[in-house]
C-alpha cells in the first residue's frame, strides 16, 4: 500500500502507477443486494436461470456501476492518504464499461497518477483507473476518477 503525508508526497507520483488492489468477487448475492438497492431488477442480473438460457454470458452479469461502486473500496487498498480533514469523490471522466462481470468473477483496480493540482489549498487527484477481471484481457471498466484531499 503507497502512504501518502503531504501534497508534494502525492506530486511525486504524477504519471507512475500507484498501485493495484487485491481481487474481489462479485457474487450473486453482492449484485443482488445492488439490485435491491438500486431497484435495478433486470433479469441478466438477477435471474440465474433465465440468464443461463437466454443471455450471451450463460449467466449473469454485474450491473456496470456495481462494478463503478467498488471503486472506493478498492481505492482504499491501493493508497492511505495521512494529514488530511476530509476526502471528497470529486468526478469521473471518459468512463468506459468495456466488459461485462460474469456472476463469480473476480475484479481488482489498477491505477496511476494522471494529475494533480492544488486548488487554494485543496489538492485535486485525477487517477487513471481499470478494473480488471481475473483471465480477462479487456478492462471491465476504466476511466479517470477525481477526489479532492483536504490536507490538514
Amino acid at each position: 500500500m503507497l502512504i501518502v503525508n503531504s501534497y508534494d508526497e502525492f506530486a511525486s507520483h504524477l504519471g507512475k502507477e500507484l498501485g493495484c488492489s487485491d481481487w474481489l468477487t462479485i457474487d450473486q448475492e453482492r449484485i443482488n443486494l445492488f439490485a435491491d438497492a438500486t431497484l435495478d431488477h433486470q433479469w441478466i442480473h438477477v435471474d440465474p436461470e433465465r440468464a443461463k438460457e437466454e443471455s450471451p454470458y450463460k449467466s449473469t452479469i454485474a450491473h456496470g456501476y456495481l462494478t463503478l461502486s467498488v471503486l472506493p473500496y478498492l481505492w482504499a487498498q491501493i493508497i492511505q492518504v495521512n494529514n488530511i480533514k476530509m476526502l471528497v469523490n470529486y468526478g469521473m471522466d471518459k468512463m468506459r464499461f468495456g466488459q461485462p462481470v460474469v456472476t463469480g468473477s473476480r475484479v481488482r483496480m489498477r491505477t496511476r497518477l494522471h494529475n494533480i493540482q492544488n486548488l487554494r489549498g485543496i489538492c485535486k487527484v485525477e487517477i487513471d483507473f481499470k478494473i480488471e477481471i481475473e483471465g480477462v484481457r479487456k478492462p471491465a471498466l476504466e476511466g479517470i476518477s477525481s477526489f479532492l484531499y483536504y490536507f490538514i
